[in-house]
């Protein structure tokens, strides 16, 4: 399947600027094999026995509203003509992406798929996000109306949520280590210093940024959420609906329960034990409160110091918009405050500047090559700021075009200079002035002199907004942001390409394809050259019940499998018990 098909018939994704497109990966259907899609159908066929009982109301439907059927594992292209339907599109990528640009997909109603299947040794958890959870666990319950939207406006905000340096250290490694853990060949040494090291990055990151507390809130809802009442919770969390273990165990007592508020926030979870409590919201739009009162606390509607500083310390692409308007966005570097409030702030590198979203023509990266940098706030000893001047006012304090002033901001900024012109908003205030023959001070201290060309000075009287990325969208390519560590693709032995065929004889038989296929000769060629598999004999075991003699001597098989491997015994009792309760509903 090429790249086009995986994802062709669904024009939310014609939508996606170029920054995510590059995330986009063929989801390359003809590569799973008959094993994988057996895996598939065996999570698939145990969760939805589990959970048509203990999941919200809008799983089962949502699973056909979604394009996601239990037979086979999902093609992008058919749940794509699917979730148009219902506003929403799927797009496959390699494994984890980054946070911020996971977030901005959601934003733009596009579900993150890794096409990747765990493998069958690790049917029951994977380290590394695979379509067992993605789609079988996220898709369905967007088809809820509410849920869609909070899942949307999740996406919106976090893809503005403001990460440090530290995130995206640990996410590499946590991507590093989801890699190794599926492939093979890869020495136990390596894999113990990868998890040290992310139980030392974990354990000292200091405060927590604003993205690492959305994704905890993710994680305590979009991940591991309840709904209902603390009694008697419904699951509708991805990774519960995809976990055939945690979805039993999170519904006994043994799981406390909480009432989901923001300090779900601060509560923090382990990836690797199964989770000592949960939260359970009262239904999807108490969800959407919750999120309102975090999301009140964040940079991006704070804004102030804090915000700039915040910026300062991703070392990432980031914006702030003034009072007026006027968004900057570039990597801060710099910030002079007083009293509390920023007077003065320094990007490095390349700059832009914008409003509402679009980029100031002339006022580019190209220009901005080696950044931007203004003094902000108020004039000394004027209550009125630049931005409420009316014409007279701006007059009276020579900020006018041919004349020269000299503006004296509070904490010791001045600029003087020859005004060139001005760039007003929509609502007409000035929001940016541009001198020649410019001098910037603070105190005694040269920022800015006239030889260096025209200065382009920020009106602003404060900070309203600072989030992380750029405010337009195409004034940044972000390139650096995509994961250059790849998906370890096994490379399959003889004996494990027998394997598969065996898988695919039995596929096609049930699927109708091959009648005459015998089934005696899979099973005395999986005794013979595969003793380790059990997951083939549970389905051979299915499709036998006509056959009472084959049948008894397969059932037979699995209960010395169980005995020779107890860590499988559960995973097999479960497939034998649905295919016993499948024959009690035919009868």
């Amino acid at each position: 399947m090429s790249k086009k098909e995986s994802y062709i018939g669904n024009p939310v994704i014609d939508r996606l600027p170029a920054h995510l497109r590059q995330f986009i990966k063929p989801q390359n259907y003809d590569q799973y094999s008959a094993i994988d899609q057996a895996v598939w159908r065996y999570v698939m066929r145990k969760n939805v026995d589990y959970l048509k009982d203990v999941a919200h109301e809008s799983y089962l439907q949502g699973l056909k509203e979604a394009g996601i059927s239990i037979e086979q594992i999902p093609s992008m292209y058919g749940m794509n003509r699917i979730l148009k339907k219902i506003g929403w599109a799927a797009i496959a990528v390699d494994g984890f992406i980054p946070p911020a640009a996971f977030m901005d997909f959601q934003a733009y109603n596009v579900l993150v798929i890794a096409s990747d299947i765990r493998q069958l040794d690790h049917i029951e958890y994977t380290p590394a996000p695979d379509i067992i959870h993605e789609s079988a666990g996220h898709a369905p319950i967007i088809a809820n109306p509410e849920y869609s939207e909070f899942l949307r406006h999740f996406g919106e905000i976090g893809g503005k949520a403001i990460s440090n340096k530290k995130d995206y250290e640990l996410y590499e490694a946590i991507r590093h280590l989801s890699i190794i853990k599926e492939a093979t060949g890869i020495s136990e040494k390596e894999i113990k210093e990868t998890e040290e090291k992310i139980e030392y990055l974990s354990n000292n990151m200091g405060e927590p940024s604003e993205m690492a507390l959305l994704r905890t809130l993710h994680w305590w809802t979009v991940e591991y959420g309840l709904i209902g009442t603390l009694e008697n919770p419904k699951i509708y969390g991805a990774g519960l609906l995809s976990s055939i273990g945690e979805s039993t165990s999170c519904m006994t007592d043994k799981v406390k329960k909480l009432p989901l508020t923001i300090e779900a926030a601060y509560q923090d979870y382990d990836i690797t034990k199964p989770q000592p409590q949960l939260f359970v919201t009262p239904d999807f739009a108490h969800l959407s409160l919750v999120l309102e009162e975090f999301t009140n606390t964040l940079a991006m509607r704070k804004g102030g110091l804090s915000g700039i500083k915040k910026l300062i310390d991703s070392t990432a692409v980031g914006t702030i918009e003034l009072s007026t308007g006027l968004q900057i966005s570039g990597t801060f570097t710099k910030v002079i405050e007083h009293e509390g409030r920023p007077i003065y702030f320094r990007t490095e590198g390349e700059a832009a500047l914008a409003n509402r979203e679009k980029e100031l023509i002339g006022h580019g990266r190209d220009y901005y090559k080696n950044g931007y940098a203004s003094p902000i706030g108020k004039l000394k000893g004027i209550n009125l700021a630049i931005e409420d001047m009316s014409p007279r006012d701006l007059m009276a304090y020579n900020i006018y075009e041919g004349e020269t002033a000299e503006l004296e901001f509070e904490g010791g900024m001045t600029v003087s200079g020859e005004i060139i012109t001005g760039k007003r908003n929509l609502q007409g205030k000035i929001m940016l002035i541009t001198f020649k023959n410019c001098t910037v001070k603070y105190h005694d201290k040269v920022l800015w002199q006239p030889d260096q060309g025209a200065f382009h000075m920020a009106v602003g009287k404060k900070v309203v907004s600072a989030f992380n990325g750029s405010a337009d969208l195409e004034s940044f390519t972000f390139d650096a942001h995509v994961p250059t560590e790849e998906t370890i693709r096994i490379q399959k032995s003889d004996k494990q390409k027998n394997l598969e065929n065996l898988y695919q004889t039995v596929r096609d038989f049930r699927e109708g394809k091959d009648k005459n296929a015998k089934m005696r000769n899979v099973f005395e060629s999986l005794k013979k050259d595969h003793p380790e598999d059990w997951l083939l004999s549970v389905e051979l075991y299915e499709l036998t019940q006509n056959d009472f003699e084959l049948s008894e001597e397969i059932l037979n098989y699995l209960e010395i499998k169980k005995a020779k491997q107890p860590d499988k015994r559960h995973l097999i009792e479960s497939g034998v018990n649905l295919v016993k309760g499948t024959q009690l509903l035919e009868k």
